[in-house]
């Protein structure tokens, strides 16, 4: 288990160095954006790390959606942002679980994913993220979880999970329960997002607080690592500074 922060991607080794991160995340192009990423100067430096870096891909992807104008500019972003992780040595990409509308059948979307990771080559565990609000949202709901992951069953791309916590919180699962159901029912989860949230359960907004500031009760974020025995990423709000005080206060308690 590793604790560390989402850092600003100019230079990931110096910002892990000034929070005392053991792991980091970055994104590698505009997160609103279907933007390609641009060759690193610093590649090789990235790779040789011993710090393990996941790549956040822009939020905007949508692999899920049935709609050809978003479902294949996204999954041609997704395969570019893996080719520029690939080319750091990261630990994997992270992107969220994305979503159908409330007039598409929920499989579709699962079924769009299936089909985006049986063609997509990846050195790179894919990492799909719960998300914090949407009906019709493959990653919202603990059930909708499963389903994506008895879905995905038998793909020969490597995939994981991201458990976000705000996230988690805001879609209206109780932490500790669902936590407990997921790796029952997954295996593992490969990356905690720790994050404490503005707003009440099941707000299904997607606001992030420093920890033990927010509405989540502390002690259920402190279970939620001790259960899910992964690596921390926090995505808390402020700078190095302030992620070193997350960093503390989940160290301390863990």
């Amino acid at each position: 288990m590793r604790f560390g922060a989402h850092v600003p991607a100019t230079d990931p080794l110096s910002a892990a160095a000034e929070r005392g991160a053991e792991v980091v995340q970055v994104f590698l192009s505009p997160p609103q954006s279907y933007k390609k990423p641009r060759e690193r100067d610093d590649a090789e430096a990235l790779r040789a790390s011993d710090i393990p870096i996941h790549v956040h891909a822009p939020y905007i992807i949508n692999v899920a959606t049935t709609s050809n104008r978003i479902r294949h500019p996204s999954r041609s972003n997704l395969e570019q942002t893996v080719r520029a992780a690939e080319a750091i040595g990261a630990a994997g990409v992270v992107v969220h679980g994305g979503h159908v509308t409330d007039d598409d059948d929920p499989q579709a979307g699962f079924d769009n994913w299936r089909t985006t990771l049986d063609r997509l080559e990846s050195s790179v565990p894919i990492l799909i993220e719960n998300t914090a609000g949407g009906g019709n949202a493959m990653a919202r709901r603990v059930d909708a979880i499963l389903q994506l992951w008895d879905t995905l069953d038998g793909t020969d791309t490597p995939f994981g999970f991201v458990l976000d916590t705000c996230h988690l919180h805001a879609g209206g699962e109780q932490l500790v329960e669902a936590t407990q159901r997921l790796v029952a029912g997954i295996g593992r989860i490969d990356l905690v997002h720790l994050n404490d949230s503005k707003d009440p359960l099941d707000s299904g907004r997607d606001r992030h607080q420093n920890l033990g500031d927010g509405m989540i009760d502390p002690d259920a974020l402190v279970e939620v690592v001790r259960l899910a025995d992964t690596d921390v990423v926090v995505e808390t709000p402020g700078d190095g500074a302030s992620h070193v005080t997350d960093l503390d206060w989940i160290r301390d308690r863990v």
